[in-house]
C-alpha cells in the first residue's frame, strides 16, 4: 500500500450554474414563472421592472441620447479585466430611480368625496360551502360536553374528500406505514371514554349532510335508511346489510334467492336505496372551482389559411437593468464585487426567460404544423405524435421538450388545451393510416353517449363497432382501459331498469 500522486485527464459534462437555472425555469408553469420573478426583483436590487419609456430618460448632466441607454436583454459587458469590467458595468443601474420606482408601485390611498375607502372585492365575494366549516358550524350549536366536542373536531378533521371518516394510516417517508386508527383512539386521544365513541359518532352522522363521517358506503346508506323511517328486519335495510355487492352489479335475481321475496319488491326496495347519497361530500368543496382558471402561454390565431403562434406576455413581468444605479455603485470600491455579482445574476435569469419564451414558441409551431389538421377538423383528426417527433424537429432533446410541454397551455379555436395533450400514441387501423388515442376515447366515448340506457353495449360491442365504422382494431382490454380513463362504468353498472 502506497500513496502517490497521480495526473489524469477526463472529459466530463458539468451543469453549469446558468444552465441549471435555464433548465429550472422551463419547467416552471407560467403563475411559477411570475412568482420566481417576483422573487428575484426583491432579492436583486440590480433589476427593474420598468418600462423601456420610463428608464429611457437621462439625468441633467447626461449627454447620452436614447439609443444609448441598454436594457437587460442586451449583452453583457465584457471581462477581460478588472477596469473594462467596471467600466462596461457602471452603464447598467441607477439606485435612485430604483427606490423612486419602488415607492411608486404603491399606489396611495383614493379620495372617495369624503367617504372612507371601500373594502377590497375579495371580501365581498361569496364563496362556495366548505364541508369541515359546515361540520363545526353545527357542533357550535350542539350540545356536546367538552370531551364529546373534541372528538367530534377530530372526525370532522379526518374526513376525506367524499365525506368519509377516513381512518387509515399514511406512509412515512421510509415507506413504512403508520398503523389505522380506531374511533377509540380519536376517543381516548380526545379524552372521551371509549364506549362513547360510537354514539357520539351517530350524533355526527345526523349532522348535515346525512351520512357524512361514515366508514363506507354501507354505514352511510344505512344511516340515511334509518333516518328515512326504515327499520331493521325491513327489505331496504336488510339488502343495505347483505347484499349491497349485489345491488351494485343489478343482480336482483340472485337478492331474491337469498332473501326468498318477490322481485318486485327488490324493484321497490333498489328504487328507494338509489335515492340515497353515497358521496355525502358532493355538494361541498374546499376550493372555489368558479375561481379557477388557466391562462394560457400562447395563442393560436387562425389568420386566413394559416394558424400564427402567438406567446402571452400578459401579466408576467419584464426586467431591466437599473443603469444609473449600477452606474454609482460601482464607484464604490466596497460595493463593485457585489454588484458585479447581481448584474451577472441578473444578465443569466433575463436570458433564461428569453430563452424559455423563444423555446415554447418554437414546440408551439411545431406542434401547429404536425397537428394542423386537428386545428382545422376536430379532435376525431389528431395524428399520433411523440416526444420525439417534436425533439427532431426542433433540434433538441426529448426531456426539452417534456419540460416545456409541462403545465403550458395553449389557446386554440377549438379551446384551451395542455401542450401534453397533443402527444398520443397511435391506434393502428385496418387500411387507413394509424390514429392517436386520444380520438380513439373520443370515439369510444360518444358511441357510450348514443347507447341505449336500458341495453347498454358492453366493452366487446364497442371493439366490433369501432372496427366496423371506423376501421380501429383494437382489443378489449384496451377499451376497458379507455372507459376507466374517461370515468365510465362498465356496462353492467350503466344500465338504467327504472
Amino acid at each position: 500500500m502506497e500513496i502517490k500522486q497521480q495526473l489524469r485527464l477526463s472529459q466530463q459534462l458539468v451543469m453549469t450554474p446558468q444552465l441549471q437555472q435555464a433548465i429550472r425555469l422551463l419547467q416552471l408553469s407560467r403563475l411559477e414563472l411570475i412568482e420566481e420573478v417576483r422573487k428575484e426583483l426583491d432579492n436583486n436590487p440590480v433589476l427593474s421592472e420598468d418600462e423601456p419609456a420610463e428608464r429611457t430618460r437621462t439625468e441633467p448632466g447626461d449627454n447620452r441620447s436614447t439609443s444609448e441607454v441598454r436594457t437587460l436583454e442586451e449583452p453583457a459587458y465584457p471581462q477581460s479585466n478588472e477596469q473594462k469590467v467596471s467600466e462596461r458595468a457602471t452603464r447598467e443601474v441607477d439606485w435612485e430611480k430604483f427606490l423612486e420606482n419602488r415607492s411608486q408601485q404603491q399606489a396611495p390611498g383614493t379620495q372617495r368625496g369624503g367617504f372612507e375607502e371601500l373594502p377590497p372585492i375579495e371580501q365581498n365575494l361569496t364563496k362556495p360551502n366548505n364541508l369541515q366549516d359546515h361540520l363545526l358550524w353545527q357542533l357550535q350549536m350542539s350540545d356536546f360536553t367538552e370531551g364529546e366536542r373534541r372528538f367530534a373536531e377530530l372526525v370532522i378533521g379526518n374526513l376525506d374528500e367524499k365525506g368519509y371518516l377516513d381512518l387509515v394510516g399514511v406512509e412515512r417517508p421510509d415507506g413504512t406505514r403508520t398503523p389505522d386508527l380506531t374511533i377509540e383512539d380519536l376517543a381516548e386521544e380526545s379524552g372521551l371514554h371509549p364506549d362513547d365513541a360510537p354514539l357520539v359518532l351517530e350524533m355526527i352522522q345526523a349532522f348535515d349532510p346525512l351520512g357524512v363521517a361514515s366508514r363506507d358506503l354501507r354505514e352511510c346508506l344505512l344511516v340515511q335508511a334509518r333516518a328515512a323511517g326504515y327499520e331493521d328486519g325491513e327489505t331496504v335495510i336488510e339488502i343495505i346489510k347483505n347484499h349491497l355487492h349485489h345491488l351494485e352489479k343489478h343482480n336482483y335475481q340472485a337478492i331474491v334467492r337469498e332473501m326468498k321475496i318477490a322481485l318486485e319488491d327488490v324493484y321497490e326496495a333498489a328504487k328507494e336505496v338509489q335515492e340515497f347519497e353515497s358521496r355525502p361530500a358532493r355538494n361541498f368543496t374546499d376550493q372555489d372551482e368558479r375561481t379557477i382558471g388557466i391562462t394560457p402561454d400562447v395563442y393560436v390565431i387562425k389568420d386566413g389559411a394559416d394558424f400564427v403562434v402567438v406567446d402571452n406576455d400578459r401579466g408576467v413581468q419584464r426586467l431591466f437593468i437599473n443603469e444609473n444605479l449600477t452606474k454609482r455603485l460601482m464607484k464604490d470600491p466596497t460595493a463593485k464585487e457585489f454588484i458585479g455579482e447581481k448584474l451577472r445574476n441578473a444578465q443569466w435569469l433575463i436570458r433564461a426567460i428569453e430563452q424559455r419564451r423563444k423555446t415554447i414558441i418554437r414546440v408551439a409551431e411545431c406542434i401547429v404544423e404536425k397537428q394542423r389538421d386537428f386545428f382545422e377538423k376536430g379532435v376525431s383528426y389528431l395524428k399520433p405524435m411523440i416526444l420525439r417527433d417534436v425533439a427532431e424537429a426542433v433540434g433538441m432533446h426529448e426531456s426539452t421538450i417534456s419540460r416545456v410541454t409541462t403545465n403550458k397551455y395553449m389557446h386554440t379555436p377549438a379551446g384551451l388545451f395542455e401542450l401534453k395533450y397533443f402527444f398520443n400514441s397511435s391506434i393502428r387501423r385496418v387500411a387507413n393510416e394509424d390514429i392517436a388515442s386520444e380520438s380513439v376515447k373520443q370515439a369510444i366515448k360518444k358511441l357510450i353517449d348514443e347507447e341505449d340506457k336500458a341495453n347498454p353495449i358492453s366493452d366487446q360491442q364497442i371493439v366490433e363497432m369501432l372496427e366496423k365504422t371506423e376501421g380501429i382494431k383494437i382489443a378489449r382490454r384496451t377499451v376497458a382501459k379507455y372507459r376507466e380513463m374517461l370515468g365510465i362504468l362498465a356496462s353492467s353498472k350503466r344500465k338504467r331498469l327504472f
